[in-house]
């Protein structure tokens, strides 16, 4: 009887340490230096976990002006040109670092605007023109490169 009752803690402390803990953000391991959508993405995924991210123009517009912002990310291929025009005029104006990606798709699924199917693939991408990041979330080497990228751009 005591060793079934040993037994069962262990496979207790096995199940409740090692398979069901909360790791937080899983960081991809590269092998050479990280690039720069990389380190975006990262960050973004982390400022969501920490409900941190304003995804849209309503929401990053209201933290753009509250000067809640940490980092805007915009989207090259945006449909409306005054969209682009009023996200910079407000970077700019309270200096709020930009940063300016190709796809509003990928942002997009960046941003978690997206449903993860069963092999880890996004499916059902909401197209994501901007977003805005109020609170990095746990430092990453992601968002070391990140401040580097942005101390070169300056």
């Amino acid at each position: 009887l005591d060793s079934l009752l040993q037994e069962k803690l262990v496979i207790k402390e096995l199940s409740m340490s090692d398979v069901e803990g909360d790791d937080g953000v899983a960081v991809a391991v590269s092998s050479g230096p990280m690039d720069i959508n990389t380190a975006i993405q990262e960050v973004l995924k982390a400022a969501l976990i920490a409900d941190g991210l304003a995804r849209g123009l309503r929401e990053a517009a209201k933290a753009l002006d509250k000067r809640q912002a940490l980092l805007c990310v915009l989207s090259e291929n945006c449909d409306e040109p005054m969209y682009k025009k009023l996200v910079t005029a407000l970077c700019m104006e309270h200096g709020i670092p930009l940063i300016k990606v190709d796809s509003n798709m990928k942002l997009g699924e960046w941003a978690g605007l997206c449903k993860i199917d069963a092999e880890g693939k996004a499916r059902k991408v909401v197209k994501c023109s901007c977003a805005v990041v109020r609170d990095w979330g746990s430092q990453t080497a992601a968002h070391e490169v990140v401040q580097e990228y942005l101390k070169s751009q300056r």
